[in-house]
């Protein structure tokens, strides 16, 4: 299995076994997160592999998952800085369901205080993570998420790359399944917009659900060989559409 088959398998696990993993699958998980590619270039950001072990969890309580080990990622406070979070993450996520472990977003701060912060660079985003206590996949079909007929607003007829995009985008996980995302779909380009929300504009969680759809696109984008850029169109943020705000444009390259 790799990334692009991960995107269709991976789910949230949230029970652990609390074993230990042998130190070269942490080295190799390590690895990876140094090579793993960002959002925006003029990023940057560290991580920190957290046994609970060592006591790194403040307290538990129902909205905490318990899991044998916490990956942390720290970035200094900017624009953007949790959809960049949220799409390296998504890319280690399925990296671990190619290793055959389990792992699980948590969007809050339940590490203790020493552990929020790393120099100049704050606690954006964990990921919990380990060997699962049952199955760490499921077949598409068991995934709850929406249609792509709910989703998006056909302009064109897609290609079939494109479609393998948006299937990948519709599979992408999102804090309480919000799915906050809608499409509208041309021949060779995917416009993408936020559901706006009655009692706030375009919160944290969402840049965070929106780094992860981004980094299952890119990941099709990759496999599949698409020369793909997500840009921000100013004529598109200009038009409107009922009760959504705009985002950012999947446009393939010529």
């Amino acid at each position: 299995m790799n990334n692009y088959e991960a995107i269709f398998a991976r789910k949230s696990v949230r029970k652990y076994t609390m074993k230990s993993l042998a130190p070269e699958v942490l080295q190799q998980i390590e690895n990876y997160c140094q090579d793993v590619p960002y959002l925006f270039g003029d990023m940057e950001a560290e991580f920190r592999i957290l046994p609970y072990s060592d006591h790194v969890v403040s307290a538990v309580s129902p909205f905490t998952v318990k899991a044998p080990y916490y990956l942390a990622v720290y970035m200094k406070p900017q624009a953007r800085a949790c959809m960049t979070a949220g799409y390296i993450l998504q890319q280690i996520s399925l990296y671990l369901v190619t290793m055959g472990l389990g792992s699980c977003f948590i969007g809050g701060h339940i590490l203790k205080k020493k552990y929020q912060s790393l120099g100049e660079k704050e606690q954006v985003l964990i990921l919990a993570f380990g060997e699962a206590k049952e199955e760490a996949t499921r077949k598409p079909v068991d995934a709850k998420r929406r249609s792509l007929e709910d989703l998006c607003v056909y302009k064109e007829v897609p290609r079939q790359w494109m479609k393998q995009l948006l299937e990948a985008a519709r599979m992408a996980p999102s804090s309480m399944n919000s799915q906050p995302w809608r499409f509208v779909v041309y021949d060779n380009r995917i416009h993408i917009f936020s559901v706006k929300k009655i009692y706030e504009k375009h919160n944290r969680l969402d840049e965070i659900n929106f780094g992860i759809l981004f980094a299952n696109m890119m990941t099709v984008a990759e496999e599949l060989w698409l020369d793909v850029d997500l840009i921000r169109l100013d004529n598109i943020s200009q038009k409107t559409f009922p009760n959504t705000e705009y985002i950012l444009s999947a446009i393939l390259k010529a």
